[in-house]
Protein backbone atom coordinates (compact mmCIF):
# COMPACT_ATOMS: atom_id res chain seq x y z
CA UNK A 1 0.00 0.00 0.00
CA UNK A 2 1.63 3.08 -0.99
CA UNK A 3 1.88 6.41 2.34
CA UNK A 4 -0.81 8.40 1.81
CA UNK A 5 -3.43 5.81 0.33
CA UNK A 6 -7.20 6.65 1.20
CA UNK A 7 -8.05 3.79 3.87
CA UNK A 8 -10.94 5.04 5.37
CA UNK A 9 -13.75 7.12 4.41
CA UNK A 10 -16.47 8.22 7.15
CA UNK A 11 -19.66 9.38 6.18
CA UNK A 12 -22.13 10.99 8.63
CA UNK A 13 -25.86 11.31 8.20
CA UNK A 14 -28.84 12.43 9.37
CA UNK A 15 -30.77 9.26 8.22
CA UNK A 16 -28.09 6.47 8.11
CA UNK A 17 -30.60 4.00 6.43
CA UNK A 18 -31.13 6.17 3.77
CA UNK A 19 -27.36 6.73 3.20
CA UNK A 20 -26.51 3.07 3.36
CA UNK A 21 -29.51 3.20 0.63
CA UNK A 22 -27.24 6.11 -1.54
CA UNK A 23 -23.92 4.17 -1.73
CA UNK A 24 -24.95 1.01 -1.95
CA UNK A 25 -26.82 1.92 -4.84
CA UNK A 26 -24.32 4.31 -6.42
CA UNK A 27 -20.83 2.04 -5.66
CA UNK A 28 -22.61 -1.60 -4.80
CA UNK A 29 -20.98 -1.24 -1.15
CA UNK A 30 -22.54 -3.85 0.86
CA UNK A 31 -22.81 -2.11 4.67
CA UNK A 32 -23.07 -4.71 7.73
CA UNK A 33 -25.34 -3.68 10.62
CA UNK A 34 -24.45 -1.52 13.37
CA UNK A 35 -21.46 -1.96 15.36
CA UNK A 36 -22.43 -1.36 18.24
CA UNK A 37 -25.62 -0.68 20.51
CA UNK A 38 -24.30 2.40 21.83
CA UNK A 39 -23.32 4.09 18.32
CA UNK A 40 -24.94 3.21 14.78
CA UNK A 41 -21.67 2.86 12.62
CA UNK A 42 -21.90 0.60 9.91
CA UNK A 43 -19.30 -0.59 8.03
CA UNK A 44 -18.43 -1.44 4.56
CA UNK A 45 -15.83 -3.10 2.97
CA UNK A 46 -14.84 -0.91 -0.67
CA UNK A 47 -11.49 -2.38 -1.45
CA UNK A 48 -8.35 -4.97 -0.81
CA UNK A 49 -7.45 -2.42 1.91
CA UNK A 50 -9.84 0.23 2.60
CA UNK A 51 -13.18 0.78 4.20
CA UNK A 52 -16.25 3.12 4.15
CA UNK A 53 -18.96 3.90 7.43
CA UNK A 54 -21.96 5.47 7.85
CA UNK A 55 -22.58 7.36 11.26
CA UNK A 56 -25.33 9.74 12.28
CA UNK A 57 -24.14 12.92 12.27
CA UNK A 58 -24.17 16.78 10.88
CA UNK A 59 -23.59 16.01 6.87
CA UNK A 60 -21.12 18.08 4.90
CA UNK A 61 -17.46 16.83 6.32
CA UNK A 62 -16.42 13.21 5.34
CA UNK A 63 -13.77 12.13 7.41
CA UNK A 64 -11.22 10.84 5.08
CA UNK A 65 -8.32 8.68 6.75
CA UNK A 66 -4.96 7.86 4.74
CA UNK A 67 -2.12 5.12 5.53
CA UNK A 68 1.00 5.98 6.93
CA UNK A 69 3.40 3.48 8.09
CA UNK A 70 5.23 5.34 10.95
CA UNK A 71 2.19 7.45 12.46
CA UNK A 72 4.58 9.61 15.15
CA UNK A 73 6.96 10.49 12.03
CA UNK A 74 3.72 11.52 10.39
CA UNK A 75 2.19 13.56 12.96
CA UNK A 76 5.17 15.45 13.08
CA UNK A 77 5.67 16.39 9.88
CA UNK A 78 2.22 17.23 10.21
CA UNK A 79 3.40 19.96 12.76
CA UNK A 80 6.83 20.60 10.99
CA UNK A 81 4.52 21.74 7.90
CA UNK A 82 2.41 23.84 9.67
CA UNK A 83 -0.36 21.51 10.25
CA UNK A 84 -2.13 20.54 13.15
CA UNK A 85 -2.26 16.82 14.47
CA UNK A 86 -3.69 15.64 17.93
CA UNK A 87 -2.27 12.57 20.04
CA UNK A 88 -2.83 9.39 18.40
CA UNK A 89 -5.49 7.40 19.93
CA UNK A 90 -5.86 3.44 19.45
CA UNK A 91 -8.03 1.44 17.55
CA UNK A 92 -8.02 -1.63 19.89
CA UNK A 93 -6.56 -4.84 17.76
CA UNK A 94 -6.89 -2.90 14.47
CA UNK A 95 -4.56 0.54 14.44
CA UNK A 96 -4.14 3.96 15.45
CA UNK A 97 -5.63 7.31 14.09
CA UNK A 98 -5.03 11.08 14.53
CA UNK A 99 -6.91 14.07 13.97
CA UNK A 100 -5.27 16.68 12.04
CA UNK A 101 -5.68 19.95 9.65
CA UNK A 102 -3.55 20.65 7.03
CA UNK A 103 -1.78 24.18 6.63
CA UNK A 104 -5.16 25.55 4.92
CA UNK A 105 -7.45 24.10 7.59
CA UNK A 106 -8.58 21.06 5.76
CA UNK A 107 -9.53 18.20 8.26
CA UNK A 108 -7.87 14.69 7.14
CA UNK A 109 -7.25 11.63 9.56
CA UNK A 110 -3.71 9.47 9.50
CA UNK A 111 -4.01 5.88 10.30
CA UNK A 112 -1.89 3.27 11.25
CA UNK A 113 -2.71 -0.57 11.02
CA UNK A 114 -1.62 -2.42 14.21
CA UNK A 115 -3.01 -5.28 15.64
CA UNK A 116 -1.18 -4.78 19.15
CA UNK A 117 -3.08 -1.07 19.37
CA UNK A 118 -4.53 -0.42 22.31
Amino acid sequence: MAKGEVVHYEIAATDVDRARRFWEGVFGWSFGESMSPELDYRMARVGDAAGAAITPGEPGNPHVYLDTDDIDASIAKVRELGGEAAAKQPVPTHGWFAACTDSEGNTFFLWQGDATAG
